[in-house]
């Protein structure tokens, strides 16, 4: 056994079925000729606003003119965040517009269609199964350093006038810890986090086309992300994204705009993890007015009640 896999069976000890289970149970779809697979991943944290409707409208139209599926996924792995009956309230919502999906998640949580379940909470043996995969393949490991320690990194970044700011090379002081200093840490009771380690270095650049800006150029990913968080070991965006929309076929991701500068992100953890990279559209996002500040910004389902659909 490589010191990376016993590193993956220190960490993931109860993960018995691998990243190649997972793939082969839920295989890919059969499609017509054309066909498209969108879906709408809306976290209930909050009423669905009219961008996020917008959104959906995006995903539903653009699946049925094309004879293809468009299905509904839960992102609730924000748990201090989700809010009582967010999930009933987005699915209500949705309904009252005519926006119905094929497959996903029901008033009753229950999960319809085949590549299910399609509530991230219910999926995280799968993730870590993944997360485990590219700790053996010495993409990803884990990480102990305190919000302290972190802050103080960034200090001596910004003292330092170093280009980029971020967990990365010298900086990622847990990158290359042996098996028994990560096992005498666990022993230890320290808390960790489970960071990707970035495949990129400075000055690195990606290209990709997206379906309505065109062919986009920007700086790629540099810094160690988070793929699986300490205190639940469930994945924040990233990781997520890119193992529901492998597994659950999704051909075209459409999306606001306010994402457009983690595609190098995705990009990456999509080739760790040996997937294709889906397409990817993204859409203006709903302004408004700030009365405080008088400037345009993004309307937020946590401050802008009068934006809630429910309230049409």
């Amino acid at each position: 056994m490589t010191e990376n896999e016993k590193i993956a069976e220190l960490l993931f000890p109860n993960i018995k079925n691998n990243a190649e289970y997972y793939v082969n149970k839920y295989g890919k779809r059969s499609l017509a000729s054309g066909a498209i697979v969108t879906r709408f991943a809306p976290s209930p944290t909050g009423y669905v606003h009219m961008g996020s409707l917008l959104t959906a409208f995006y995903d539903y139209i653009f699946a049925k003119q094309s004879n293809g599926v468009f299905y509904l996924r839960i992102e609730d792995t924000d748990l201090e965040r989700t809010i009582v009956n967010g999930v009933e309230g987005i699915i209500t919502d949705l309904d009252a517009f005519g926006v119905n999906a094929d497959e996903g998640v029901n008033l009753a949580r229950k999960s319809t269609g085949k590549f299910g379940p399609y509530i991230q909470t219910e999926r995280k043996e799968i993730y870590q199964a993944f997360a485990k995969e590219l700790v053996k393949k010495g993409l990803a490991y884990p990480c102990f350093c305190t919000k302290e320690e972190l802050d103080k990194i960034r200090e001596k970044q910004e003292k330092n006038k170093e280009v980029q700011i971020g967990y990365y090379g010298k900086y990622a002081t847990c990158r290359n810890l042996t098996y028994e200093q990560i096992k005498n840490k666990i022993d230890a009771g320290l808390k960790y986090v489970i960071r990707f380690k970035a495949q990129a270095n400075i000055g690195d650049r990606v290209k990709f086309n997206d379906k309505v800006r065109g062919e986009i150029e920007m700086a790629d990913l540099v810094n160690d992300v988070v793929i699986l968080k300490s205190d639940t070991m469930l994945p924040p965006y990233n990781l997520a994204h890119a193992v529901d929309d492998t597994l659950m076929g999704t051909t075209v991701v459409i999306r606001s705009n306010e994402w457009l500068n983690s595609v190098p992100e995705h990009m990456q953890l999509f080739k760790a993890l040996g997937f294709e990279v889906p397409e990817y559209a993204h859409v203006a996002f709903v302004q408004k007015i700030d009365e405080e500040t008088g400037t345009k910004r993004k309307i937020s389902k946590r401050k802008d009640p009068e934006t809630a659909v429910s309230s049409m």
